[in-house]
């Protein structure tokens, strides 16, 4: 057997200079070309304030500015200089199960490649016996006339093995299109892998600040609460002498009863906003530890990247996830195309065959073949035809669904944009309502008590006052989550990232001198 494979090696290299010389021809179908950037130079209709108004005194209050082309660092959470907020998004980036499925779904396509390659581009060897899988033995009756002979069987033993080897070989590149739309879909669940990335640390910050912002909406409502109370005694021991009605005392009862169901609300959303923070680590609500977040203690960042238009599409991952889809079915419709050309196989067998087995690797043993085969599709019924009209038509769904992704993606921008000139404005006007409606408030509740201020204009001004209150910490959790929205519109500096996307605490915790996973 030895020196049969030794003979069939001049032939095998013929064979393989052909294969190569025909796998440099261009492939069949269109290439993919990737799409141009869209051509603005700016993300809203009207121009933008380069600083935004300021709030002095309250969270959320001071300056912002807007850097044109700054790029966005990766852990732009940091900005926010919260110790607890960096733990929390350190611990869901190790246990988020989300981020750690679309991991796995990236290796999987990863390894698909590998499996495309090794399937499209190398031959398949493999050892076996007259089509029969490993070495075949076995005894056998013949009549003569299966040689040409008049009378007579013969019955023997027929001991053999063989090397089979199959390539197909790639002339019209349907094999190439195939291995290029898997490397597309590897590319694409690497984007989604980024997508969720950028998805799990924006919706811990804003959860941070929403955490924060109804903690603070209760405590306000709580200190609300506890002054219509202390109005509403005082209300009650003046009707006891007469100075007030009845009217004003069940009025302010029923403002304490509003307020109070107020405050559950507040304490039942507070709670969901924990427990979502809790889901988003990993965790079960039951046994997670998570920090108590206070907006007063949040540092707003002060220097805003906005980066170039034209970079946006290379900066967003949904949009060069979509980018990635596009490119794999464009590929496909080369695949599609390449299944209506004729198809070029090349086989061989070598090995023995002998009646005994201590024969069977003697010179007299050998047997190999080579064959090459030709295949043309004439008629199957219209579907190689139909095939190929639907790869292009998915061709087409995915080019409209990129240019859908990347409108969305300048629509957010803008929006983030806006909201922050807007919500700086809101903050501003929410803290002068706030100190105004206080100050009121305190002199007409001074008036009551006096008997110079009627119990309906005390009553007006705490309804003012609770009103404004909540407005205004409602406001400034929203100058924080805006300029979180923003870093997430922008990309979120995925590209800036030295580390995995999903970093297990084995991974995690490495030595950062190595080496990481390439994701």
């Amino acid at each position: 057997m030895i020196l049969s494979i030794t003979s069939l090696i001049p032939r095998l290299q013929l064979f393989l200079l052909i294969a190569v010389g025909l796998l440099s021809a261009c492939a069949v179908g269109p290439d993919f070309k990737q799409p141009e950037a869209p051509k603005t130079l700016t993300y809203t209709e009207e121009p933008l304030s380069k600083t935004l108004t300021i709030a002095p005194g309250v969270p959320g209050g001071t300056d912002q500015v807007f850097v044109d082309g700054a790029d966005i660092e990766a852990q732009w959470w940091e900005l926010y200089k919260s110790p607890e907020l960096d733990v929390l998004i350190k611990k869901a980036l190790q246990k988020n199960p989300n981020l750690g499925a679309a991991d796995a779904a990236l290796r999987a396509a990863q390894e698909n490649v590998n499996a495309q390659i090794g399937g499209q581009y190398f031959p398949a060897i493999g050892i076996g016996a007259l089509g029969q899988p490993g070495l075949s033995g076995g005894r056998e009756k013949q009549p003569s006339a299966v040689y040409g002979l008049q009378n007579g069987t013969d019955t023997y033993n027929l001991y053999n093995a063989t090397v089979n080897v199959t390539y197909k070989i790639d002339v019209f590149g349907g094999g190439r299109r195939t291995v290029e739309s898997a490397k597309a879909q590897a590319e694409y669940q690497q984007f989604k892998l980024e997508s969720a990335y950028l998805s799990l640390t924006a919706n811990i910050v804003t959860g941070a600040i929403r955490e924060a912002a109804l903690r603070a909406q209760l405590q306000a409502t709580a200190e609300i609460l506890k002054a219509q109370q202390n109005l509403a005694d005082v209300t009650e021991k003046q009707l006891k002498i007469g100075s007030v009605n009845k009217v004003d005392l069940t009025s302010q009862q029923s403002l304490v009863a509003s307020s109070q169901v107020d405050l559950y609300n507040y304490e039942r959303n507070l709670a969901f906003a924990r427990n979502q923070l809790a889901v988003l680590t990993g965790e079960l609500p039951s046994n997670a530890s998570i920090t108590k977040f206070d907006l007063s203690k949040l540092h707003l960042p002060e220097k805003l990247p906005l980066s170039v238009p034209s970079s946006l599409v290379r900066q967003r991952p949904d949009v060069r996830s979509a980018e990635a889809q596009l490119k794999s079915t464009n590929a496909l419709v080369g695949v599609a195309t390449a299944n209506l050309l004729p198809q070029f196989t090349i086989t061989g067998a070598i090995g023995s065959a002998a009646l005994s087995t201590g024969a069977l690797f003697g010179p007299n043993a050998a047997l190999w073949s080579v064959a090459g085969g030709i295949f043309q599709p004439l008629f199957q019924g219209g579907q190689l035809l139909a095939q190929r009209r639907g790869a292009m038509a998915n061709y087409e769904q995915a080019v409209y669904q990129y240019q859908a992704t990347v409108l969305s993606a300048f629509q957010e921008v803008a929006d983030a944009l806006r909201a922050l000139e807007t919500g700086a404005q809101a903050l501003k006007a929410a803290s002068d309502a706030e100190r105004y409606s206080f100050e009121t408030l305190d002199l007409v509740q001074q008036q009551y008590k006096l008997g110079t201020a009627s119990y309906l204009a005390v009553l007006y001004y705490q309804n003012l006052y609770q009103q404004a209150k909540v407005k205004s910490v409602a406001a400034q959790a929203t100058r924080f989550s805006d300029t979180a929205a923003l870093f997430a519109a922008l990309g979120g500096g995925w590209w800036n990232r030295t580390g995995p996307a999903f970093q297990l605490k084995e991974v995690a915790n490495k030595d950062p001198n190595e080496t990481p996973r390439d994701n």
